[in-house]
Order: structure tokens, then C-alpha cells, then sequence
């Protein structure tokens, strides 16, 4: 069985974000750069079937040199190779979906794992991208993953509005993990070391047409100071003036 997971590299949800100069983009200059969380969730999964069965397990990634980082701390939990696809400059969903499904058209592979979305653009659109141009069965914000005994489908509970809605696909698929589908395990030290001298394969970047563009980025307003009206009934009419007349809610 041949297992890939698709990760990515984002800013720590810690950092203060900054614009940069052009407007366009924030500023990496300062910024801690971390295997996206919600893809640890799609590493555990296919790591538990690669504990069960021995699946093959790919680590997928597009970007610069510096996504390698990422590909080694998913290695450092556990797998067996990574790929990465080069792809310097700007790319969209569309762009990053396109490239991965080229790539991994011929690849054999039975389980494309994705984390339901990167905590950076937060679109969640990627992974099922990939299901559409490849053709796949998918089911995104997956909590609950098993495999049956032929190996040859896999039921998936998923959240939905006001519930869970079990789905069951066959092989080759695409599933999307969500926060809940399992507790990603730390790297060891031995696997931490073992992760130096595993493969990681650099690809050229298929073709794809980047369908968007970012005219400008702005950090939002900052929020007005509070004001203190009174402190019993009687500000009560001029509280209700201010929430007609300025804030415009009532």
C-alpha cells in the first residue's frame, strides 16, 4: 500500500504578523516557519496504517528549499521518503492543487492524505482540488478513519454541521484530516536522527496557471478604545443613542 501525505510549511500562530514592503505579502524576515498543524493529523493517520499493515509512506510538499524542514520533522515521526516540488514565487490553491495532482497522477498511490486545510490562507481547498483533477473519491474534516480488511476501502466519519456523517470510499482516495482524527506523536531523538539520511527527491515543478492575484494586504483596524457611559440605569438612554447612531447595530 502506498500512502502520501501532503504538508506544508506556514507561520508559527504565534508570530506577529507583519506586511512586507510590496504590500502583497508579510514579511518572513522575523517569522518561526512550522509543519503545518492540521497536516500532523494526516502524518499520524497514515503513520498508524503504516504501523498495521506497512504501508509506504511519502511526504509530499511544495515550495522552496526551506519546505524540506518540514518534510523532515513528518520523517522524524515516522515514513519513508519525501518529495519535494520546487516551486519558487507565488502560487495559488489552484496552482499547488495542479501541481500535486500531476505529480502524483502515475504514482500508485491508494491514500492521499491532506490536512483539512493550512492555517495560513485557511481556504481549506487544496486536498479536495486534487481529488477533483485526479478524479478521486475524497472526504474532508475526517475525525475518524478506518480500513477494511480487504484493504481496499475505508470508512470515514466526518464532521458536518450539527453532526457526524459516515461516508465509506474505495481505494485510491483523498482524505482531508481534521483536528480530533487522532494525537500526533512527538519525533524521538532515534527518529529524529534517522530522518537526516532519509531520501527526500526534489522535483521541477509541473506547469500550472496561478488563477489569482493579491492586489493588497492590510492587518486589520485597530479596535477603538472602550468608553465608560456610567455606572447604573441612567446611562442606559445614552447607551442606546451610541448603539443606533455610531455603531449602527441597533
Amino acid at each position: 500500500m502506498k500512502l502520501f501525505v501532503c504538508v506544508n510549511q506556514v507561520p508559527d500562530t504565534e508570530t506577529k504578523v507583519k506586511v512586507g514592503q510590496d504590500g502583497k505579502t508579510i514579511d518572513r524576515s522575523e517569522v518561526n516557519l512550522i509543519l503545518n498543524p492540521y497536516d500532523e493529523f494526516a502524518v499520524e493517520a497514515a503513520l498508524q496504517i503504516k504501523d498495521k499493515s506497512g504501508a509506504e509512506v511519502t511526504y509530499v510538499s511544495v515550495g522552496g528549499d526551506s519546505h524540506k524542514e518540514v518534510i523532515r520533522k513528518a520523517l522524524a515521526m515516522g515514513g519513508d521518503k519525501g518529495i519535494l516540488i520546487k516551486a519558487e514565487g507565488i502560487s495559488d490553491s489552484s496552482a499547488i492543487a495542479s501541481m500535486i495532482a500531476a505529480t502524483l497522477k502515475d504514482s500508485g498511490a491508494d491514500i492521499i492524505f491532506f490536512g483539512k486545510q493550512s492555517i495560513d490562507y485557511d481556504d481549506a481547498a487544496v486536498g479536495i482540488m486534487v481529488a477533483e483533477i485526479l478524479g478521486l473519491p475524497s472526504a474532508s474534516v475526517v475525525v475518524k478513519l478506518d480500513l477494511d480488511a480487504s484493504g481496499k476501502k475505508v470508512t470515514c466519519e466526518r464532521e458536518i454541521e450539527g453532526g457526524r456523517e459516515t461516508v465509506e470510499l474505495t481505494m485510491p482516495c483523498v482524505i482531508t484530516a481534521q483536528k480530533g482524527l487522532n494525537d500526533p506523536r512527538y519525533p524521538s531523538l532515534k527518529g529524529i536522527m534517522a530522518a537526516k539520511s532519509k531520501p527526500v527527491q526534489d522535483l521541477a515543478a509541473p506547469p500550472a496557471d496561478v488563477l489569482t492575484e493579491v492586489t493588497a494586504m492590510r492587518k486589520p483596524a485597530a479596535k477603538q478604545p472602550g468608553r465608560v457611559l456610567g455606572t447604573d440605569k441612567s446611562a442606559v438612554p445614552e447607551l442606546v443613542r451610541l448603539l443606533h447612531e455610531e455603531a449602527k447595530v441597533i
